[in-house]
């Protein structure tokens, strides 16, 4: 992993969202679990023990690789 790891940023829309932290290796499970209400930001990066991130519920998702949102 580089030294330099991107954030990205996610909105809550609507209250309720989940964001979901995926762990790295061979089985991928979760690991840590936020719930945002709406308008509340959480800012995040990917780390040695995260691989990937599951938005559930309308959000806006800011990356370095641009944005979407979830509806």
């Amino acid at each position: 992993m580089s030294d330099r790891t991107d954030f990205f940023v996610i909105k809550a829309l609507e209250d309720g969202v989940n964001v979901i932290g995926l762990t790295r290796g061979s089985d991928t499970r979760f690991h840590h679990s936020e719930k945002l209400d709406k308008n509340e930001v959480m800012i995040a990066q990917f780390t040695e023990h995260t691989s990937a991130v599951k938005v559930r519920g309308k959000a806006k998702i800011q990356t370095s690789h641009g944005e979407m949102t979830n509806e």
